[in-house]
């Protein structure tokens, strides 16, 4: 029961945000009660908390999973985006923005699980890249992760008002489109492309 909660829980939070889900709209969505809730979580900080290590670590099989496929590293982060767009599809806010403005605690240790694992993916996705040829070979690896780690959190974190303009999945691949073309070999470029165009 408890996993059934954190799983229902987290996809509401992201996908309605952290402030206006509450914990009978979550009963309601289980059919269960208030009280079977509070059986597992103290309260709804407390469940904030947990749903979203739960979430961070689905999202993290499914990262493991993609990069286990053998796709070529460009296509690789277009495929994990993609994963993102499904995940966030009904999402109007970011839910980043949300939880670090509602549950800052929360917020901060998820900054710092997601960095880790942002930070292994992105170095192992670049080593890879410069080993095929797609990258070039002479960019420091650990700065252009966290330049783009910056650029993809900083997304993340602003409040973008015209949601007609600016939601998150066109966001989002601008941002892997410009990290792209920082750090692509003209063979690399013409991956990127077909990848464009493709999605």
């Amino acid at each position: 029961m408890k996993d059934e909660i954190l799983n229902k829980a987290g996809f509401m939070f992201l996908n309605y945000g952290f402030k206006s889900v509450t914990m009978d709209d979550i009963s309601k969505e289980l059919g269960i009660s208030k009280k079977t809730i509070y059986k597992y979580f103290g309260n709804k900080e407390e469940l904030v908390d947990a749903s979203t290590e739960y979430v961070h670590v689905q999202i993290n099989n499914i990262i493991t999973t993609m990069t286990s496929q053998g796709f070529d590293p460009i296509k690789e982060n277009f495929e994990i985006k993609k994963m993102f767009k499904e995940l966030f599809k009904n999402s109007k806010t970011s839910p980043m923005y949300q939880l670090k403005k509602y549950y800052p605690k929360t917020y901060a240790k998820l900054i710092e699980r997601e960095w880790c694992m942002f930070s292994d993916c992105v170095q192992s996705n670049i080593q890879r890249g410069i080993e095929q040829g797609l990258y070039r070979k002479e960019i420091d690896i650990d700065v252009i992760s966290r330049f783009y780690f910056s650029i993809v959190f900083g997304i993340h974190e602003a409040e973008y008002h015209d949601h007609e303009k600016y939601d998150l999945a066109h966001l989002e691949s601008e941002a892997l489109e410009y990290h792209t073309r920082a750090i692509a070999t003209e063979k690399g470029l013409k991956i990127l492309v077909e990848q464009l165009n493709k999605h």
